[in-house]
């Protein structure tokens, strides 16, 4: 999964979107918090031959630093939070971190955070007046780490656990990467999703948040 164009104000809709971005191997900044006390994590999976996945609820005074070193670079552009500072990151994630509808998590391999990984109800989102949102949806936005080396298989694995643990509490996930994100929509092809229509996210003006227009793919996996 990749990430999309919802810019440092995007908390209400959780920033970022589906899709990959990038492959792994040693990841950027994450060294200095892989012997972080992460707390209990909400889910966890072993995969053979790759290490253990552990997913966690981000704290944004404890990540701020490390989400902004990703998010910041030019492959995270349609993450939307490029010019962002730390502290507009920590300010996305703190407002996002009091609500009910959007959460946001670290994915961490073998203790050491190689993904930023946000859910959110598609009822709550603009992307509900985009398609036909059912009981039991949920919304989901990727962004690895960035890699000093490729890894081959990373993505998939990674991948393989986050849509494992959505699928084991809803029926269905929905993406909506951007539309000129080719290698986000493809990798969710690769992946069993299911490619839907292009569709144009409309605008968001709010005190909190303002999000541009966006044309976006749809892409749904069903359980």
């Amino acid at each position: 999964m990749t990430p999309d164009n919802h810019g440092p104000a995007a908390s209400a809709e959780a920033a970022g979107s589906v899709a990959s971005a990038g492959a792994p191997g040693a990841r950027a900044g994450a060294a200095a918090y892989g012997t972080a006390v992460y707390g209990t994590a909400v889910y966890e999976r072993t995969v053979d031959g790759f290490g253990t996945v552990r997913v966690v609820p981000l704290d944004p005074d404890r990540d701020a630093p490390l989400v902004h070193s990703w998010v910041s670079e030019e492959r995270a552009r349609f993450w939307g939070m490029r010019g962002a500072s730390v502290e507009d990151v920590r300010g996305v994630y703190a407002h996002l971190d009091t609500l009910t509808t959007h959460h946001a998590f670290l994915a961490l391999r073998d203790g050491v955070p190689v993904a930023l990984f946000q859910t959110y109800d598609p009822e709550a989102d603009r992307v509900s007046e985009c398609y036909e949102a059912r009981p039991g949806d949920i919304g989901v936005h990727l962004l690895l780490a960035p890699a000093a080396a490729p890894e081959p298989g990373f993505t998939g694995h990674v991948l393989g656990v986050l849509t494992a643990y959505c699928l084991s509490t809803h029926e269905r996930i929905v993406v909506e990467p951007d539309a000129a994100n080719e290698k986000a929509v493809a990798l969710l092809a690769r992946s069993g999703f299911e490619v839907g229509p292009e569709v144009v996210l409309p605008e968001v003006v709010l005190p909190e948040v303002h999000l541009p227009a966006k044309r976006a793919r749809l892409a749904f996996l069903t359980r």
